[in-house]
């Protein structure tokens, strides 16, 4: 990414930042752009995918970024037949609809207002929603509304603010217990999903999603 003749440092603030994807992603674009680190439990700042206001106050803290990249959200993996007609919260298959995609969602529409023009929006999905696995149908849900919501929104959003949305296959430094999900699946490294986020954040495409399988 270059302005004339020098390289440009943007300040990314990136959400889900000490997990296996989100350390990767920081170790990739750390390198030419200042990190601010956003989690749950640990970062710069204290930011829960899962509760709006909080997503708004981490927000109201950084001030104007340049880019938004969110490696954070959480799904249920479990056999269909644990999952019960409920509402939102009330059933375990709800979990990924209000922690990784409301919660990336909410991310993305309050980054509105605080990137700079010209600003990227990365979110996260995963193979589930073309490579299905038993006990996944939270996730393939999950991942296929983000998508849309992707391609949806590029078309719209303003001040030539971008959007996509990397989706990762199974990684390899995955616990085995993740691994075990997916048999026969061959994963990829961290590194490799981390550059397309790179893509993403430093390229110019908008309303896209990458495949890193």
């Amino acid at each position: 990414m270059m302005k004339g003749n020098q390289a440009v440092r943007w300040r990314v603030l990136l959400v889900g930042a000490t997990g296996t994807l989100g350390r990767a992603i920081a170790a990739e674009l750390g390198a030419r752009h200042e990190i601010i680190r956003a989690g749950r439990t640990s970062g710069d700042l204290r930011l829960d995918l899962s509760d709006a206001a909080s997503i708004r106050d981490a927000l109201a803290q950084v001030g104007e970024f340049d880019a938004v990249v969110s490696a954070a959200g959480h799904v249920e993996f479990a056999p269909l037949e644990d999952f019960q007609a409920a509402a939102i919260g009330e059933s375990r298959h709800t979990l990924g609809l209000t922690s990784k995609l409301l919660g990336q969602v909410n991310l993305a529409l309050a980054a509105r207002d605080h990137l700079r023009d010209g600003g990227s929006i990365t979110l996260t999905t995963g193979i589930t929603l073309e490579q299905p696995i038993v006990g996944g149908s939270s996730a393939s849900m999950v991942n296929g509304a983000l998508e849309g919501f992707v391609r949806a929104a590029a078309i719209e959003l303003p001040r030539g603010l971008r959007i996509n949305a990397v989706s990762p296959n199974l990684l390899v430094e995955a616990s085995p217990a993740i691994q075990a999900l997916f048999p026969g699946f061959e994963p990829v490294p961290a590194a490799r999903a981390a550059l397309a986020f790179r893509r993403s954040v430093e390229g110019r495409q908008t309303g896209q999603v990458y495949r890193v399988f």
